[in-house]
């Protein structure tokens, strides 16, 4: 059985993807959706991919259950704790969610990238659902966390500058508290509490 994707995935669509763990609880981390690179010949889309990079929880569930649930939200304080943090809950969709969809897992390659390792998934949509629709708004702070937890996740990475990072992370600051809202705000929080020995 197959499902149609609940939003549009092009280009690096960023969102949330919950697996289960070895203890029954679900994993919230974020996971980065590549559109996939070409069409069949029926004109179809070929698989959504994504790649985990380490042994992850993430990679640890996808490899040992086989799915997972990918949700779209524009929540900023889920998006990052899901990006920074290790965040478990007991049901597996997030109450932000505007859509989801539960998606079997296959691997389709591997490698070593700066001595991490990673593997890239295809992920197939079994079931789906788009919980509610909503009027598109652009808030600079929302895109600016987003960006802030890219390079948050750099820093100690020896392929990548420190000093550029904390001056991009000074700049997404900068933008979260011009523009931001209490969200967007606390969302930046959690990025400075994760990172504060490196500021």
């Amino acid at each position: 059985m197959t499902a149609d994707w609940p939003a549009d995935v092009h280009g690096v669509t960023e969102s949330v993807v919950t697996t289960l763990g070895p203890n029954d609880r679900w994993n919230v981390a974020a996971l980065g959706l590549h559109e996939p690179d070409s069409v069949d010949g029926s004109g179809q889309s070929q698989t959504v991919t994504a790649r985990t990079w380490g042994r992850t929880r993430t990679w640890r569930n996808f490899t040992e259950r086989g799915e997972g649930y990918v949700q779209f939200t524009t929540d900023p304080v889920d998006f990052t704790e899901a990006a920074m943090t290790i965040r478990e809950a007991e049901d597996p969709i997030l109450a932000s969610a505007d859509a989801w969809a539960r998606v079997e897992v296959t691997e389709r390659a591997s490698g070593t990238d700066g001595g991490t390792q990673w593997v890239e998934w295809g992920l197939e949509p079994v079931e789906a659902t788009i919980e509610c629709q909503r009027v598109p708004t652009t808030n600079r702070a929302y895109y600016a966390v987003v960006e802030a937890t890219v390079a948050a996740s750099r820093l100690g990475v020896d392929a990548y500058d420190t000093a550029e990072l904390l001056d991009r992370l000074a700049y997404f600051e900068d933008v979260v508290e011009r523009c931001g809202g209490t969200r967007e705000r606390e969302a930046f929080a959690i990025v400075r509490e994760q990172t504060d020995e490196n500021w």
